[in-house]
């Protein structure tokens, strides 16, 4: 067998690109956290999300909304977030509405939403509920011998 660098390797391979996997449901949200994080400016939140039929509620936007930041984020756009309203958001993000409203609504803020506060919001929406927290905690655990 005859030793060759990789550089004469990569000379003479034929390199296949392979399509990348989607995001996972937790990998979106761990993406929109980090985008949150590095958000140094006023964060706007939704009004009153609760007083809009539910219908409604699935156009709402705003300017400096985390929606809109998440938008503003070319890898969650090439992941196929289509827009910035909140419905958009539920579908891609796979929130449910009350999810949304804890994570979005002003009423949950009382005026003083930021990046990194939504971003912990965002991460322990992403870590699962109680149930999917207590299945992992008893996996890391050590067996008992």
């Amino acid at each position: 067998m005859k030793h060759e660098t990789l550089i004469e390797i990569k000379e003479k391979a034929d390199i296949i690109s392979l399509p990348a996997m989607p995001m996972s449901r937790r990998e979106r949200l761990e993406r929109w956290a980090a985008v949150m994080d590095q958000h140094q400016e006023n964060v706007a939140a939704l009004i009153r999300i609760e007083d809009y039929s539910r219908q409604n509620r699935m156009s709402l936007r705003g300017e400096g909304t985390p929606l809109a930041i998440a938008f503003a984020d070319p890898v969650l756009r090439r992941e196929g977030l289509k827009g910035d309203t909140l419905g958009e958001a539920m579908t891609f993000f796979g929130l449910s509405h009350g999810q949304a409203h804890r994570l979005l609504c002003d009423c949950h803020y009382l005026g003083s939403m930021t990046g990194p506060r939504l971003a912990a919001r965002l991460r322990s929406i992403a870590q699962g509920g109680l149930f999917q927290r207590l299945v992992a905690w008893t996996r890391s655990r050590p067996a008992m011998g």
